[in-house]
């Protein structure tokens, strides 16, 4: 009888999914990651749709990269934005609207170069959305060019002396900006990343999640991080979560260790509980 219920469970999950499939050819290049967080989305959507969560009440919002295709695959409605403004879009469309389940997609260029002083805002507001940044430590869409996350000394063609500048550390960055949902996952565990991501729009708060991932043309001297990954039990305390953060500095991808699951989590009123009037819209 457990057997048949979970097989029930399973088949009805699986429909779902296929709902929020769409009618385009997907064109990352072959052996992408992306295409793995896209199947980690879908399995976390559908599990939150067979739950409670109503799929015409997610709204989704991209940047501009090769993370922003998944506006594509994704059978959702939404905004595919500009670059860099990922978060603007999602608070104008919770702001228009509190009731929807806001999502976002953006890349370690446009969110932490052009995006970077919305991230920053995003957290101290505590708006109740959720954003997803696929980070691979180039803007590869555009041939491989620096972002603030890549390595010191890593040498694209539009930086023949390399990259004098370090790296920025995100993970720490959301911590000290008051990011209330702090996670990062690895995409080559889909498992993992859809139960990350489930639990990221669960969160009452601004979630964030750094879904590391390698490229296959650019940047490849960091596509082994895998060997530095371990996985963590979900962590209330900020001195725990700060000393996390601090063992990898996105700098080497031969030493350190890199934290996956939820760094940090806390509850606090969010943007609609201060504010008069949206609290009146929201159900």
């Amino acid at each position: 009888m457990e057997e048949s219920k979970t097989k029930s469970g399973e088949e009805v999950k699986e429909k779902i999914k296929m709902k929020l499939d769409t009618k385009y050819e997907i064109n990352w290049c072959p052996g992408c990651p992306n295409f793995m967080i896209l199947d980690s989305a879908k399995k976390a959507l559908a599990n939150l749709i067979k739950k409670s969560y109503k799929h015409k009440e997610f709204a989704m919002v991209t940047g501009i990269g090769c993370h922003a295709k998944i506006f594509d695959y994704l059978n959702l409605s939404g905004v595919y934005g500009l670059h860099g403004r990922v978060l603007p879009t999602m608070l104008g469309i919770k702001i228009g609207n509190p009731n929807l389940t806001v999502i976002g997609f953006g890349g370690d260029g446009d969110t932490y170069s052009e995006g970077l002083s919305h991230f920053i805002s995003a957290g101290r507001y505590n708006v109740d959305m959720t954003l997803f940044v696929h980070d691979n430590q180039s803007f590869s869409l555009t041939t491989g060019q620096t972002t603030p996350t890549t390595q010191t000394g890593y040498k694209p063609k539009s930086e023949p002396l390399g990259n004098f500048n370090k790296p920025l550390n995100p993970i720490k960055l959301a911590l000290d900006s008051g990011v209330s949902f702090v996670a990062r996952c690895n995409a080559m565990d889909i498992k993992h990343t859809a139960m990350i991501m489930e639990k990221a729009i669960k969160h009452k708060g601004f979630a964030f999640v750094e879904i590391m991932q390698y490229c296959a043309i650019f940047n490849k001297d960091m596509n082994d991080l895998g060997k530095l990954m371990y996985k963590v039990k979900d962590n209330t305390d900020m001195n725990k979560a700060l000393k996390m953060a601090d063992k990898w500095n996105y700098n080497s991808s031969k030493k350190g260790r890199i934290a996956l699951g939820v760094l940090y989590k806390e509850n606090r009123p969010t943007l609609s509980d201060n504010w008069p009037r949206m609290k009146k819209i929201k159900r």
